[in-house]
């Protein structure tokens, strides 16, 4: 419980250091959107009308092909917008959800997305998903607290739906999988964290990653391992802990793959 308590607290002294999140728990990056200045935009020559026909006429083809115009359909391009928050917490997993395990809302909810530089910044990624946040920025984020029933089992679970603009959660991936066979350990937020290792892919979703490291807390040696699961424009991602059994940290299968099939089912 010692440990717990300061893995909260080293959570806290991370969020404090660096930029801030509002109240929903989105990252205080600027979203893709916002990085994006509006400004007029010049009417095309289909807009215009051209070799004499009006747009009325293209509007028709389109229609016809069902497309947006680009040869992307209504469903697919519905597919490819972020899950919103609303969306998110259906989809997250309660505890009837899975057997063996309890799930609450994570003591650093309100921490979620939260991003304090690391050294080398290599490692950036890696440090980030200490709090659930990424670079390219969610655009939404729940995370929840799992802990399983079994008083003799010393893990302690938490994990994060992240929701993302078309091709963002790919670029979380990437950067993941860059920095967990470049890193091999950080200091962040006054804490060093070492052993960065990449593990085998579990081959979920559309892409996942894994990896481990062993963080200095308080002078406490605690190993922590990771799972992120992309599916589709929502990331999935598991970390865990064991507090007594370093032997034993892993991120449960059988919880990732719950996660993954009500996030599906939920979604559609």
């Amino acid at each position: 419980m010692v440990a717990v308590s300061a893995v909260v607290a080293l959570a806290c002294a991370a969020a404090c250091g660096g930029g801030g999140a509002d109240q929903d728990g989105k990252s205080s990056r600027p979203t893709a959107s916002e990085q994006t200045t509006a400004g007029p935009k010049e009417k095309t020559p289909t807009q215009d009308g051209q070799d004499g026909q009006d747009s009325h006429d293209g509007q028709e083809n389109e229609d016809s092909q069902g497309s947006q115009g680009d040869g992307t359909s209504d469903a697919q391009k519905a597919d490819e917008r972020p899950l919103t928050k609303a969306q998110l917490k259906k989809a997250a997993l309660v505890t009837a959800d899975v057997k063996g395990f309890e799930v609450k809302e994570s003591d650093g909810a309100d921490l979620l997305g939260r991003s304090v530089p690391a050294a080398p910044s290599k490692c950036q990624p890696v440090a980030d998903m200490f709090l659930f946040a990424t670079d390219p920025a969610s655009e939404d984020g729940v995370s929840r607290g799992v802990a399983a029933k079994d008083e003799t089992d010393a893990s302690v679970h938490t994990f994060a739906l992240l929701s993302y603009e078309s091709g963002k959660a790919d670029e979380v991936i990437d950067g993941l999988r860059s920095a967990t066979k470049n890193c091999t350990g950080y200091r962040h937020a006054g804490y060093d964290y070492k052993g960065v290792k990449a593990l085998a892919d579990p081959d979920l979703g559309n892409e996942s990653v894994a990896y481990r490291m062993v963080a200095s807390i308080e002078g406490a040696q605690v190993p922590v391992a990771y799972t992120v699961v992309r599916d589709g424009t929502t990331l999935v991602a598991f970390s865990s802990m064991n507090l007594l059994d370093a032997d034993k940290i892993e991120v449960p299968a059988k919880l990732v793959e719950a996660q993954l099939a009500k996030l599906t089912k939920t979604t559609g």
